[in-house]
């Protein structure tokens, strides 16, 4: 049983679980201390941990069994579990559906705008497995799914939707497409071969990385904007410099010529600045809150 867990953790990517949590968590205080001048309730804090493990769960499940053909060609991804034999699709359509059933639950107990946008979060989660097969901007559309996680965080302890809180989505869309195109550059031969949609793939490896660049510019204007919009200060700024420091790195690693570094700037690079995003961010509220 615990080596079947292992797999079924192993096929979900689970500790890639660090992008997105922690700006979850991020999306939840921010928008707690914001709308009401309070930190989130345990409980709420409870709730956004179930909905992001059933929603990220039920998106890597799904992304794993509609790409299942594709991975089995994929050297890279041949060894996935399905591919591999590892999981049974049987298995996995039930693991997503209790998956599915652990975000509704959750949201269902958070408040009831969060219940009632779970159509367009379930859409996209299940939409985006599919976008590689027709348009190469299928980058943006992951960061739109992803950013879901900051987004439902602060819509869990608001029950509203405003500019802040957009400002703060699209500006997780934009990290997020930024790093997942130098991600897909290690498979641009395999996608042009199959005939796999991604900016690589359509506009060449150093294109890409320079489109890249400007979705991580865009990232860095959009936390700068947030800045003005709240009453964000000193150590949030500290926490800005060493997040634009590391997207200024993860960049200097990755080359058209050397992708040898490509896992470092897309996991360890991208792990680590969203935690010290939350963390000096969570530092700088908490300052704020208890003076």
């Amino acid at each position: 049983m615990f080596k079947k867990v292992g797999i079924f953790l192993q096929m979900i990517k689970f500790e890639h679980t660090v992008f997105a949590l922690p700006f979850a968590f991020m999306g939840a205080v921010l928008g707690s201390v914001v709308m009401s001048g309070e930190l989130p309730s345990w409980a709420q804090i409870g709730w956004i941990i179930m909905a992001m493990f059933g929603a990220r769960s039920a998106a890597m499940g799904l992304n794993r069994l509609i790409d299942r053909v594709s991975d089995a060609k994929n050297p890279r991804t041949a060894g996935r579990a399905i591919p591999a034999g590892l999981l049974k699709v049987g298995e996995v359509i039930i693991f997503i559906a209790v998956s599915f059933f652990l975000l509704f639950w959750a949201a269902f107990n958070l408040n009831p705008l969060s219940a009632k946008l779970l159509p367009i979060a379930v859409f996209l989660l299940v939409f985006y497995s599919f976008t590689k097969r027709f348009t190469w901007a299928c980058h943006l559309i992951l960061g739109l799914t992803i950013a879901l996680a900051p987004l439902g965080g602060w819509v869990a302890v608001t029950g509203n939707v405003d500019w802040t809180a957009m400002v703060f989505y699209f500006t997780i869309v934009f990290w997020t497409a930024g790093f997942d195109v130098i991600y897909s550059c290690q498979d641009v031969e395999f996608d042009v071969k199959e005939g796999l949609h991604s900016i690589p793939a359509r506009f060449g490896v150093p294109r890409a990385l320079l489109i890249a660049k400007v979705f991580h510019l865009l990232t860095g204007i959009g936390f700068i904007s947030l800045l003005f919009m709240t009453d964000l200060s000193w150590w949030y700024v500290a926490g800005m410099i060493i997040a634009y420091i590391i997207l200024f790195y993860e960049h200097h690693i990755v080359s058209p010529s050397d992708l040898s570094r490509l896992q470092t700037a897309f996991f360890t690079m991208n792990g680590v600045l969203s935690i010290v995003v939350f963390s000096f961010t969570l530092i700088d509220l908490v300052v704020q809150f208890y003076k």
